[in-house]
């Protein structure tokens, strides 16, 4: 019988995380205050994060220990399975290897609980009572409730409007797990009634949810702040994908040539590829590509400039791949991927040669979704299918080059929570955007200047 999955006992879960810092030829430029424009230090960070959690976003260590209790729950899920794609495979004809890590697998069926988990853990041991966050397509959100209920902390969820309409269900888990969940802009801060007086329509943004929760446990004692992708700590919490996979293709005797992520932030792309980027970083051969969808091009046509990680502007300032803190991306079902910037650890690897990106329409994207669902019988988040669409387009070449490639990509989620997107789709009511370079132009033309 050939073999499908590979699958690690529990015993196997990695036991501390990976942090690429300790292995990039060039560290990012480091946070500015957004009054001072000056580099911050932990005391600026720690009216909302947790000290352990500041100690991590600064940390060169190659390796951090990852708490018990943390592991306890990690084995819930992880380590979660690698699956060869052998009727996909089959449907393309390809002479290339495919496989997928599945982190549909949890119970919030995304890659998100890796990092909500730890996060709640570090609050609930600082004395934190509440959790402030935003969700864009749910995924992080359901993360973050589900949590919360694990740890006994009370959440609230900014979730941007547009997938607040189109995702009930999202919403609905999350109260299930007991959070409290509010559409962005809203009338809970006065970040969100100030958009809403200029616009009542306003669909709302990842950058306007952020502002959002950022003002929320800003203004609390007792909450502080979580997020889901962008910041280092988050990335590192993610290498538990990545280093299950190695051990994974150590027991199958192989390595990938190729690593595709879909990226908004980057924790899900950070997360599959880090630990295999340390062996490129040294010298061995490797792809990794970042897909991104056209509507919200932050990698392809961004500029890797200073930035707020907010609309409000008031997070700090990244170094990073931007569209503009105010870039109003359209409502595709993609919600998870409508960030106006990614993660700096990616945008500086990214800026240096060690990552490539795409771009690909909703569409096209949607086609591949529906190739994968009828073939490997998983139905993918609308984001993870940004990295199916990539693996088949590079399995194709493959192809018709004569090559056998190995190519991994992260199935990051299920789209069970996602009918919506895909009735959509089936009735041809999906359309493609890209998004104008004018309007980039117009959005960048609004950063901050440094310096």
């Amino acid at each position: 019988m050939k073999e499908t999955k590979v699958v690690l006992p529990d015993r196997e879960i990695p036991r501390q995380w990976y942090n690429i810092m300790a292995d990039m030829p060039n560290l990012p430029k480091p946070p500015l205050h957004p009054g001072t424009k000056q580099p911050i230090g932990p005391g600026d960070l720690s009216v909302i994060f947790p000290m352990a959690l500041i100690g991590q976003e600064v940390s060169t260590e190659r390796w951090i220990d990852i708490p018990e209790e943390v592991l306890d729950i990690y084995t819930l899920w992880r380590p979660a399975p690698l699956f060869r794609a052998h009727r996909l495979e089959k449907a393309l004809g390809t002479s290339a290897k495919i496989y997928y890590k599945y982190e549909g697998v949890s119970p919030a069926g995304s890659h998100k609980p890796n990092t909500s988990i730890p996060q709640a853990y570090y609050n609930k041991q600082a004395g934190i009572k509440r959790i402030a966050t935003e969700t864009g397509a749910g995924q992080w959100g359901s993360s973050m409730a589900l949590a919360g209920s694990l740890f006994g902390l009370e959440v609230t969820v900014y979730m941007v409007r547009v997938s607040y309409n189109q995702k009930p269900y999202r919403r609905i888990a999350m109260e299930t797990w007991g959070a409290t969940v509010h559409p962005s802009p809203s009338t809970v801060t006065n970040s969100g009634r100030k958009i809403l007086e200029a616009d009542p329509e306003c669909p709302g943004s990842l950058g306007i949810a952020i502002s959002e929760a950022v003002e929320d446990a800003a203004t609390h004692n007792d909450t502080n702040y979580a997020l889901g992708s962008v910041l280092n700590h988050v990335l590192i919490h993610q290498s538990v994908i990545g280093l299950e996979a190695k051990k994974q293709f150590e027991l199958i005797g192989g390595s990938p040539d190729i690593i595709i992520g879909s990226c908004g932030g980057g924790s899900n792309l950070a997360g599959i590829s880090f630990p295999f980027l340390r062996d490129k970083i040294h010298g061995k051969e490797l792809r990794v590509i970042a897909v991104e969808p056209t509507s919200c091009p932050t990698l392809t046509k961004g500029e890797f400039r200073y930035d707020f990680g907010d609309t409000a502007g008031l997070t700090p300032l990244l170094m990073m791949y931007t569209l503009g803190h105010d870039f109003m991306p359209p409502g595709i079902h993609a919600g998870g991927l409508r960030y106006h910037a990614d993660a700096p650890l990616l945008c500086q690897l990214y800026h240096d040669g060690l990552i490539e990106a795409v771009a690909c329409g909703q569409t096209a994207v949607f086609d591949a979704a529906v190739k994968f669902a009828r073939s490997e019988g998983i139905i993918p988040a609308p984001e993870s299918a940004h990295a199916i669409v990539t693996a088949i387009d590079e399995a194709v070449k493959s192809k018709e080059e004569g090559k056998e490639k190995t190519i991994l990509f992260s199935l990051s989620g299920h789209g069970y929570l996602d009918l919506t997107a895909y009735a959509d789709y089936l009735s041809g009511k999906l359309e493609d955007y890209v998004y104008p370079d004018e309007m980039i132009k117009e959005s960048l033309a609004r950063l901050p200047v440094i310096g």
